[in-house]
């Protein structure tokens, strides 16, 4: 919940930065790599509340297994995002 929270915050930075009127250009790549950071810090708070979920019994470890690759796949695109930057 809280990672569709702040996902939908850097959507919001992505969509809204080229209404605020001042020059973008320059503050375009910054104002990505802190959305990206953004999103990073989500994607690790996701997995590290995955593990959290399993060592309380909420997620078996088949769907954990699941899940934490499924995470960890986007936290790598994240990461490869960051790189490019």
């Amino acid at each position: 919940m809280l990672a569709t929270v702040v996902l939908a915050l850097v959507v919001a930075v992505f969509i809204l930065s080229p209404l605020r009127g001042s020059n973008g250009s320059d503050r375009q790549p910054d104002q990505r790599r802190a959305a990206l950071e953004v999103a990073k810090a989500a994607k690790y708070r996701e997995i590290r509340d995955a593990e959290l979920d399993l060592a309380m019994g909420k997620l078996s470890r088949a769907d954990h297994r699941e899940l934490d690759r499924q995470l960890r796949a986007e936290a790598i695109e994240i990461l490869r995002e960051l790189d490019r930057d």
